[in-house]
């Protein structure tokens, strides 16, 4: 789960990371009024989208007066923001951000998250502040500082004091940078993030380290402990079909391909996806139906796959462990029934009553096409696309 810039920061404050003065607006006016109420001569207005890189898409304005504080929210509200995180399509920007501008000497990137490799958190320091780190990781590597964390014993202040001498921190900034980095990565943790990102942070003319931006991504995993983050959530910058499946526990993530994918299990749902990547097709979705795939879970899996209107074949691909085989053929035919599906199916089913299975659907009087292999799955759907 993502949330915005300004409710990152409102969260970031609780654990005592230093964030400037803002306040969200949601129409001009609001803009203005919070403009009003933030004790300063120089505004930032900062649309508020689930991407990065809103400054160079003309999505974040210095205003210098109330009147261009006015100006900037008039041409940034309603605007369809592109940035390289947004695609081609760009976002529809609907809420903004006004925040106190503050003076700057250094751009500076710290960011939190989980390294897979050595299953631990990570925090990353970089003097390349203000810049994709993306970009700076596959050019300079050697400028991003990193220190891994101990679960037993957490983040340790001499490790908050190497990444600020790294940094280049000296006097009031090097006590500030152990301080705020102390600060960040407790609220990562504490919040179940996996990703708590500050581009940039600033030190500020005074000595003052500043969190400019932020970042926050949530394990949705572990929101059952967290409900507060619930309203925060905004489903206009999410996909409409992926909204649509978490209210029905389905994971499924929108791609660009044909075909769309039906799978039990995420490991197997990104094997599918490789395997019609080789055959020449290209997956349309990621869909996980989970363990115990139902008829119901079947049909509501048909219904969002089909509300793509690129899709024009689909693979189920189930592995009857926990589910038996014969129980999903039967949702299938159930699903497709309901579902009335108009569209090429081809379904592999292995493991419990496989068999069983297979003559539910050869039995069905509906036109499905059977494979026995995964390879051949594949093969027969990105042959019926073509066809």
């Amino acid at each position: 789960m993502k949330v915005h810039e300004y409710q990152g920061k409102e969260i970031l404050k609780k654990f005592g990371v230093a964030t400037p003065k803002g306040k969200p607006a949601f129409s001009v006016d609001e803009a203005v009024e919070a403009a009003q109420e933030i004790d300063s001569s120089v505004w930032v207005v900062k649309a508020q989208i689930h991407a990065g890189g809103r400054g160079k898409g003309g999505g974040v304005k210095v205003a210098k007066s109330l009147d261009e504080v006015r100006m900037f929210a008039s041409q940034i509200l309603g605007m369809t923001l592109v940035t390289h995180q947004t695609g081609p399509e760009g976002r529809l920007v609907k809420r903004l951000l006004i925040e106190q501008g503050v003076s700057i000497a250094r751009e500076l990137y710290v960011g939190v998250t989980l390294d897979r490799a050595s299953s631990r958190n990570v925090v990353m320091a970089s003097t390349e502040g203000g810049v994709e780190i993306e970009k700076v990781a596959a050019e300079t590597p050697e400028k991003i500082l990193k220190e891994f964390i101990d679960p037993s014993v957490g983040f340790q202040p001499f490790q908050a004091r190497n990444l600020a001498f790294g940094l280049g921190l000296t006097g009031d900034a090097f006590k500030n940078g152990v301080k705020f980095l102390t600060a960040l990565y407790n609220a990562y943790e504490a919040m179940d993030c996996s990703l708590a990102e500050i581009n940039p942070l600033v030190v500020t003319t005074e000595g003052n380290i500043i969190a400019l931006d932020a970042k926050m991504n949530f394990d949705d995993n572990a929101l059952y402990r967290h409900p507060e983050l619930e309203s925060l959530r905004d489903l206009d910058e999410e996909d409409p079909l992926e909204v649509e499946a978490s209210k029905s526990n389905l994971n499924y993530i929108k791609l660009d391909g044909n075909v769309g994918c039906m799978v039990n299990g995420a490991g197997l749902a990104m094997g599918t996806m490789d395997i019609i990547k080789l055959a020449g097709g290209e997956p349309a979705n990621f869909l996980d139906v989970g363990g115990g795939a139902s008829a119901q879970t079947v049909e509501e899996g048909f219904k969002i796959i089909l509300a793509d209107k690129h899709v024009r074949a689909i693979l189920i691909n189930i592995f009857g462990g926990i589910v038996r085989c014969d129980r999903v053929a039967t949702g299938v035919v159930e699903a497709a029934n309901k579902v009335h599906v108009s569209i090429p199916v081809v379904v592999r089913l292995a493991g419990t009553n496989a068999e069983l299975a297979g003559e539910i659907l050869a039995n069905s009087g509906m036109n499905f096409l059977v494979a026995k292999t995964l390879k051949e799955a594949a093969e027969k759907v990105t042959q019926a696309i073509r066809n």
